[in-house]
């Protein structure tokens, strides 16, 4: 996983050229499928890093009406939800030429 504090990515949503984006394939649809589905990877990827991270905070109790606040866990979920959304970091990394990619129809012929 990326160092996620020191991403370049933006936090709020941005115009990005056209012709940067699908330079990579020539062709928009191809680079925006490879894009989402390396967005798909980070959201997994931050997704487990999040609850492992709050497993370690997690208090267990019988009783439902007991709710427990925990700073660390509250300081946790906060730098999360600060975070750049995945979609946002994988067009960065794409921007970046950092995300291998390869058509196999093209290797085939």
């Amino acid at each position: 996983m990326n160092d996620l504090k020191n991403t370049q990515a933006p936090v709020t949503t941005v115009t990005i050229n056209r012709d940067e984006f699908d330079a990579q394939t020539d062709n928009i649809y191809e680079a925006i499928s490879i894009v989402a589905k390396r967005a798909g990877q980070i959201n997994s990827d931050i997704k487990k890093e999040l609850l492992e991270k709050l497993e370690e905070f997690a208090t267990y109790s019988d009783s439902l009406e007991e709710v427990f606040e925990n700073k660390e866990q509250i300081e946790v979920s906060k730098f999360y939800e600060k975070l750049p959304k995945p979609h946002a970091l994988a067009v960065q990394e794409w921007l970046e030429d950092k995300i291998y990619h390869r058509n196999t129809e093209k290797d085939t012929e």
